[in-house]
């Protein structure tokens, strides 16, 4: 009994035959009905690959079925399949992955679906942030995404996105973008109440970023912050921070250790506010003048 891979490539030569030697232009004038024929061979391929791991010969099948689709002028279809591909390459090769859902972004674009068009640059900067790192790539995509997403009302992806944009932005010390991004974010939450809770955080994420450029900014940011949110005074997070603030102008570089400990062991700091902070202490030890 055949394999599901020879099974798969059977298809493949089926769909070949069918499209015939002149290539599409030939078969398509000989017959829509033979293009429709190739295009199944291919998507059956392809989810033969599919169930036997064969993740590139699988992304390349739907890939040629995408291409018959859009040569048809079957655009939404097309799309499908190239994100069908991407889903494919993913396991593979990150970058075909991406030029995939590039050709499905312009299709989607060009259609006017821009919220499809948002979600696919969002999986583009999942890709570069968990897959390569590549944080400045990641950036790049949620932004658009961002972009894409504001355009259609939809600020709460919108603002997910962009607080991602900010995350990285900060260890990519694009410190004031990222100050930006956290203080809108803010604002905006302060509007709404079911949001207004959690502008404490990017406020406190804001005045940290401040921190890693100059302590006055960030003293000042503080007083406009309870000009916003007077509730934040009562908040540990602002208490760390003017108590950080307090340490780096004593040059008190123990104290600053010290303090940053005691707060995590009551409220566990993530790697992003890790790494921040340790930014701010190795300028405090690298340069004292840093007041």
């Amino acid at each position: 009994m055949p394999s599901n891979e020879q099974k798969a490539q059977l298809l493949i030569a089926e769909a070949e035959k069918k499209l015939g030697p002149r290539g599409f232009f030939g078969s398509l004038f000989g017959g829509s009905s033979r293009v429709e024929d190739a295009v199944e061979c291919y998507q059956r391929a392809a989810n033969l690959f599919k169930m036997a791991k064969n993740w590139v010969s699988a992304g390349s099948a739907f890939c040629e079925a995408a291409t018959l689709h859009l040569r048809s002028g079957a655009r939404h279809e097309a799309a499908t399949n190239y994100v069908d591909a991407a889903n494919c390459y993913k396991k593979s090769n990150i970058n075909e992955a991406v030029s995939c859902l590039l050709k499905a972004i312009e299709i989607y674009t060009d259609m006017g679906k821009f919220t499809m068009a948002a979600k696919h640059h969002q999986a583009i900067a999942e890709l570069y942030e968990s897959e390569s790192t590549d944080f400045e790539k990641a950036v790049v995509h949620y932004d658009t995404a961002a972009d894409f997403f504001r355009g259609e009302e939809n600020n709460a992806s919108a603002n997910k996105c962009l607080l991602k944009v900010a995350q990285y932005s900060a260890q990519l010390e694009n410190y004031e973008k990222a100050i930006r991004i956290y203080e809108d974010v803010a604002t905006s939450s302060l509007e709404n109440s079911l949001l207004k809770y959690s502008a404490k955080e990017y406020m406190f994420r804001a005045a940290l970023c401040h921190l890693c450029v100059d302590v006055l900014n960030a003293q000042h940011a503080l007083e406009r912050y309870l000009q916003q949110y007077p509730a934040f005074q009562d908040c540990r997070e602002y208490k760390l921070v003017k108590t950080l603030i307090e340490h780096i102008e004593e040059q008190n570089l123990d104290g600053f250790t010290d303090t940053v400990k005691d707060y995590d062991e009551i409220s566990r700091l993530d790697q992003w506010f890790t790494t921040i902070l340790l930014k701010i202490k190795k300028q405090l030890n690298d340069n004292p003048d840093l007041r």
